[in-house]
């Protein structure tokens, strides 16, 4: 082993003059570029001030910056304290400690606050274009929109914004801010473009979930870019949460095609492809891209437990994380999200209760919210309504709305009483507001089941007095790469004359088989029976599925997605048609998939 020589400094300071100076800065240079330990930067910077006594030069400058620039890479405090004896630091110097608070995990508002000091310093210096997108990172690393908004301004006073670089700072920071608008503007307004900022923007977008704004500015993109890995891997995302399988396919294809096999072969774009087919409803295809893979990692083996967790295949999920476990990849919290929920949803309370205790005990990870919402969830619909409320009542964090509407949830479905009811739906206003529709409809069944029907009325003036509106059912369906919505008794779509002509020939077999309409899950405004059988008929997924009937090629299986949880009626019609159609018929509903094959669901009438 060569132990690399330390470069020997003479032990006092040789007297200089003008002609050896730039000699000297030169060798003081040459060591920097040898410096292997912050002694070592400490014994040059010490020996740079008693040989530099004035910092006036540019010689000087340049060395001291280049001290500081070293001081970074060892110690952030210290370069600080270089940086505090420079005499009039230029704005490199500046730009080098926003930079690297910027990038420190733990010093972001440093990043910010050095950024005023220099606004303050009364010095000629100033910002550049190279100080902005530091600022800006730790702006939206912190959601400080005042600050960041301060800085947009400064932008445009010194007449930067037309810079690129500056422009897409600015797109992520405010989307990173919510601010999606003010990115857009700015995206808009800029008056040349690089891929960087169309793949910030579409970013953009997938992240606010607007993906079919994404998918569109994809398009314009590809005639001024080629999309590169980080294009790709965003439009991935997007049809993940589109579920837009053709055009998911398309990128998966044209990534096999065009792209080098470093990229083609990656362990993230190929974890988001099989996230993308699993959330696309094609679990088949997402098992093939994971049994594929070269290589994994510990998102790759997430994507496919919580794929199989949607998809209601519990103990495929369990044998996964087991499969991960021996191939010595550790679990981590996200983990824990897919295996607890592949046992919610098929209702494995002493399989669920052993995970998480597992989580705690075994793998030394704090449950957060996420994890404690799946074992709530399972234990209330199981009808563990006590142990459910016990957990709650002793989280190590506060309970958000989505736990307390599991309870209210499991309260409707297991009879477990009004007052109890009550008090969650009350917890659940608290927390979201007066508009949360969902809940109102809740409680309202529950009133109904104990045949309080004055408190009906009330809740219903309630709803009425506060504008409380029922969120519209909506479904869609892709046929050969077209996307088709549907909303609840829609009558928009160009071909609804087929579709509802379609509807009455299913309602007629329906019949024949015996069929009758499960009311209990009506909405709240119908009185009579047959208004509640009219309105059942025409729920969204109801249309989207006769729409499939006509256009889908045969044997290929009908995708439909939806925004709201599939009601118990079209849960048992879907059933019947899987088997009177001989077709499959593939549901994402808000909370996972249903696969209906043959007169059946993939999730066994558990959900």
């Amino acid at each position: 082993m060569v132990t690399p020589v330390t470069p020997c400094l003479p032990p006092h300071p040789l007297p200089l003059n003008n002609d050896t100076t730039h000699h000297h800065h030169r060798r003081l240079l040459h060591y920097l570029t040898q410096c292997t330990s912050i002694s070592h930067l400490k014994q040059i910077h010490a020996h740079t001030l008693r040989t530099s006594p004035t910092q006036h030069n540019s010689h000087s400058l340049f060395l001291f910056s280049r001290i500081l620039h070293s001081s970074i890479s060892y110690d952030l405090n210290y370069a600080f304290r270089v940086f505090d004896h420079i005499e009039e630091p230029n704005t490199f110097m500046w730009n080098i400690l926003i930079r690297a608070c910027a990038h420190s995990s733990d010093r972001k508002k440093q990043a910010i606050l050095t950024y005023h000091d220099m606004l303050s310093s009364g010095a000629s210096v100033g910002p550049d274009k190279h100080t902005f997108p530091f600022v800006l990172k730790a702006c939206a690393y912190l959601f400080c929109l005042s600050e960041g908004k301060q800085a947009h301004a400064q932008i445009l006073k010194l007449g930067l914004d037309s810079d690129v670089y500056v422009n897409n700072s600015l797109i992520h920071f405010y989307a990173s801010c919510g601010c999606l608008d003010y990115a857009r503007d700015v995206f808009e307004k800029m008056p040349e473009r690089s891929v960087v900022t169309w793949n910030v923007m579409i970013d953009a977008l997938v992240q606010a979930g607007e993906f079919e704004s994404a998918l569109k500015l994809f398009d314009e993109m590809q005639s001024s870019f080629e999309p590169d890995w980080y294009t790709l891997q965003s439009i991935v995302n997007a049809c993940a949460g589109l579920g837009a399988l053709s055009l998911g396919m398309w990128v998966h294809a044209y990534v096999m095609k065009i792209c080098d096999s470093n990229v083609a072969d990656g362990v993230l774009l190929n974890s988001s492809f099989v996230e993308m087919y699993c959330k696309c409803g094609s679990l088949e295809i997402a098992e093939q891209v994971f049994e594929r893979m070269h290589k994994r990692n510990v998102t790759s083996w997430n994507s496919m437990i919580i794929g199989y967790a949607m998809h209601g295949q519990a103990e495929a999920a369990l044998d996964c994380f087991a499969r991960m476990v021996n191939e010595g990849f550790m679990p981590n919290s996200v983990t824990f999200v897919g295996v607890l929920s592949a046992c919610n949803h098929r209702g494995m309370v002493s399989e669920g209760r052993k995970y998480f205790d597992t989580m705690i005990t075994d793998y030394k990870i704090e449950p957060v919210l996420e994890h404690y919402g799946c074992l709530v969830d399972l234990l209330a619909r199981a009808g563990f309504i006590d142990e459910a409320l016990d957990l709650v009542s002793n989280m190590a964090v506060k309970p958000d709305v989505v736990i307390w509407r599991s309870l209210l949830d499991a309260c409707c479905k297991k009879n477990a009483g009004v007052e109890l009811s009550e008090e969650v739906f009350k917890k659940i206003i608290e927390l979201e507001g007066g508009d949360c529709s969902g809940v109102y409809v809740l409680l309202s069944r529950i009133y109904g089941s104990a045949r309080r029907w004055n408190d009906v009325g009330l809740l219903r003036k309630l709803m009425s007095d506060k504008r409380v509106i029922k969120q519209p059912g909506c479904s869609s369906i892709e046929i050969d790469g077209v996307a088709h919505e549907f909303f609840a008794g829609d009558s928009s779509h160009p071909q609804t004359k087929e579709i509802y002509a379609l509807l009455d020939t299913i309602e007629e077999r329906l019949e024949s088989v015996g069929y009758v309409p499960d009311f209990s899950q009506a909405p709240l405004v119908d009185e009579l029976e047959h208004g509640k059988k009219h309105s059942l008929r025409l729920h969204s997924e109801r249309l989207a599925i006769a729409f499939g009937l006509l256009k889908a090629k045969p044997g290929v299986p009908i995708r439909i997605f939806k925004n709201l949880r599939v009601c118990n009626d079209c849960h048992n019609v879907t059933k019947l048609i899987s088997s009177l159609y001989d077709v499959e018929i593939i549901v994402r509903d808000r909370a996972r998939f249903h696969h209906f094959k043959r007169g059946s669901c993939s999730c066994l009438d558990y959900w």
